[in-house]
């Protein structure tokens, strides 16, 4: 459910949320699938279960450890596990053939772990070494995989089948991974998801206002937010065959008047 309001937070700071409505609950019956979104009717119900789950037990909890432990304490926190992160962003940054920000990917990383005392503190970014985050599903997309249909997944929120895929991979570079002992790999992977949640807060009170239909522009908005991280935020366009006047005329348009045929200039004279 984080992941889901971290969306929620990319799209209305980009100014997609167009409407002060009120939120309405989502429809019960199953509706039209949209194009991208054959599941809709399943990933509606598990979107409801994962709410749910959100408002009882994450939501609570988040707003605790906002308002218990000292910011300077949540900030330490937030840049260990973006440290970790950057560890694999910077992979990503290679597979992707993208050798200049993979080294500054590698040079953020090895800025904050020697100089911002193993990561707590964040002396990269006043270097000007902007932190620029890649999973495997964004490579499987710069390889030409397609992102498939729309996902909705159970406790983990938004994806699509290729985004699953790399999931999966991702996972494995988490920092959840490092520890050995399995209750101290609960522990850290619960203290990512709380650092998250705690960190959109405002995003979700925000959310409640602006959509109308919260599963919709939520899945619209993750949607968006792939296609434009997998092309570094300038996606091609998409071109309308109609445009192309190389291409095939309209059934109905109507044939180009015929030229008179006009007899050849005599010899001498002027065009």
């Amino acid at each position: 459910m984080a992941g889901l309001l971290l969306v929620a937070a990319a799209a209305l700071g980009s100014g997609c949320a167009t409407t002060s409505a009120p939120s309405v609950a989502a429809p019960t019956k199953a509706t039209v699938p949209t194009p991208g979104d054959p599941f809709e009717a399943y990933n509606r119900k598990v979107f409801a279960f994962n709410d749910a789950i959100d408002r009882a037990v994450l939501e609570p909890v988040a707003k605790a450890y906002r308002d218990v432990v000292p910011q300077i304490v949540r900030t330490g926190i937030s840049n260990v596990l973006g440290n970790i992160g950057d560890v694999w962003s910077a992979a990503n940054q290679f597979l992707q053939g993208k050798a200049q920000l993979g080294l500054e990917m590698s040079m953020r990383v090895m800025t904050n772990t020697f100089f911002g005392l193993g990561g707590l503190l964040d002396p990269a970014t006043e270097f000007g070494l902007t932190r620029r985050s890649e999973d495997f599903g964004q490579t499987l997309g710069r390889w030409g995989v397609g992102p498939g249909p729309f996902v909705m997944l159970p406790f983990l929120g938004p994806s699509t089948v290729r985004d699953t895929a790399g999931r999966l991979l991702d996972d494995q570079a988490s920092a959840s991974r490092i520890p050995t002992h399995d209750a101290a790999r609960g522990t850290v992977s619960a203290i990512q998801i709380l650092d998250l949640r705690a960190s959109l807060l405002g995003a979700s009170a925000l959310l409640d206002t602006v959509a109308l239909d919260r599963y919709s522009f939520l899945r619209d908005a993750y949607l968006q937010r792939r296609l434009d991280a997998v092309y570094d935020g300038a996606p091609p366009l998409l071109e309308d065959p109609g445009d192309d006047p190389s291409g095939p005329a309209p059934a109905n348009a109507a044939p180009a008047p015929a030229k008179a045929s006009e007899p050849p200039p005599k010899a001498g004279s002027r065009p």
